[in-house]
């Protein structure tokens, strides 16, 4: 009778750790870490995290929780969206998504090369922006939707991220 309580506990205790380990690396810090270090590699100050900004965030990424819609707000803050279909699909590796479009932004000619995408790279390290908010939920399909708001935003036509 004893026999399933020891391996129960074990699960229980594992199961435990893993929540406990996705959930820290999605922390506000988790966030703000790994934009400020993409906007340090630039010369940008760094962003903080605005309790406003991060209810923002949360509030959308909760509206979106049915579809997982990379579907934009159009509220007044600057906004990346990114989803992934695993737990493992952190704050980390959102703005990695977002940084890593790095390369397609060319400074001398202040526009995205080679018909790729980089306007979430230069939203990150849009020199205006100063504060940060961010929300990671599960949608109901299982995957993970992320959204970062960013006040104030950026991509202003013509304007130089930094």
């Amino acid at each position: 009778m004893n026999t399933f309580k020891t391996p129960s506990l074990i699960i229980v205790a594992i199961s435990f750790l893993l929540i406990i380990a996705t959930n820290a690396q999605n922390t506000p810090q988790d966030f703000l870490n790994a934009h400020n270090t993409a906007r340090a590699q630039v010369g940008v100050p760094n962003l903080v995290w605005d309790s406003a900004v991060a209810t923002y965030a949360l509030n959308y990424a909760n509206s979106r929780k049915a579809d997982c819609s990379l579907t934009h707000s159009n509220g007044q803050y600057g906004e990346n969206l990114a989803k992934g279909s695993s737990s493992t699909f952190t704050a980390l590796a959102s703005v990695k998504l977002w940084v890593d479009e790095k390369p397609y932004y060319s400074y001398s000619t202040n526009n995205c090369t080679g018909g790729k995408q980089c306007l979430h790279y230069t939203q990150v390290v849009w020199r205006d922006s100063t504060k940060l908010g961010c929300a990671r939920v599960q949608c109901t399909n299982t995957w993970w939707f992320v959204t970062c708001n960013y006040d104030a935003p950026g991509n202003w036509i013509g304007e130089y991220p930094y």
